[in-house]
């Protein structure tokens, strides 16, 4: 009985020892290898920091257990991410960035609005590469919820804007939108008369061209008019005033 209850005893220490070391085992194994995909605003050391700022984010049980059972972080301008796991040192952080179309000014604060006109951050960080818009005309400004302006239409007209200037690689400081949402485009000192939605297409590869083909322009201080302009020359054409 005494030589039966040693066994047991002894059965019961190797199987201790073995969860021990199985623990300490995943314990020390860490992520040592860490990619990102589809961060344009952040690179991947700086979305390194954020996921991982505390002594354990690392250690890939700990990861994987927080990933598949805790809240993801928020991450400024970061609608979600995804962690996948390539081994048990190797992970992949995919990333999906909020859709912004432009921002305007709440007293000390950016205020980035999405396609539909949301506002889905605010900052006191200004974003390079997305335009501050003026002349919209609106009341108190509450984040996740619309711009309050009398329009909406002209969200559409932002964004159709945005999408060809991004297409022409043409960065602008601001974008203004009069009562009637017609567009000005601001680049240092230029201005680009757009007027309505009507033809933004053409109107923007025209100021692709005109900009490649006198690129002094953007220096200057004058207005490009493009109001009139249509592929069909009906209407009237372009037009540049000195200031």
């Amino acid at each position: 009985m005494k030589r039966n209850a040693g066994k047991q005893n002894l059965g019961i220490w190797i199987a201790a020892a073995a969860v021990l070391a199985a623990a300490i085992l995943l314990l020390s194994v860490r992520v040592t290898n860490v990619t990102v995909t589809g961060s344009k605003r952040y690179t991947e050391k700086q979305m390194e920091e954020l996921l991982f700022p505390g002594k354990w984010d690392k250690n890939s049980a700990y990861l994987y257990i927080s990933n598949r059972f805790k809240p993801h972080r928020q991450i400024p301008f970061v609608e979600d991410y995804k962690l996948v796991f390539h081994g048990p040192t190797s992970v992949e952080i995919i990333v999906y960035e909020k859709d912004i179309v432009g921002y305007v000014t709440d007293m000390s604060s950016y205020m980035y609005f999405d396609k539909d006109g949301i506002v889905v951050e605010s900052s006191g960080n200004k974003l390079e590469g997305v335009p501050l818009i003026t002349g919209l005309d609106f009341g108190q400004l509450i984040l996740h919820r619309p711009l309050p302006v009398k329009d909406q239409t002209v969200f559409q007209d932002i964004l159709n804007l945005t999408q060809q200037l991004s297409l022409h690689n043409i960065v602008v400081d601001r974008i203004e939108y009069n009562s009637h949402n017609k567009a000005t485009l601001y680049m240092g000192e230029m201005q680009v008369s757009l007027g309505d939605d009507a033809n933004v297409d053409s109107k923007i590869s025209v100021l692709s061209d005109i900009l490649a083909a006198h690129p002094q322009l953007v220096g200057m201080k004058g207005v490009i008019e493009l109001e009139n302009y249509n592929e069909e020359g009906i209407g009237g054409g372009i037009t540049f005033k000195k200031k």
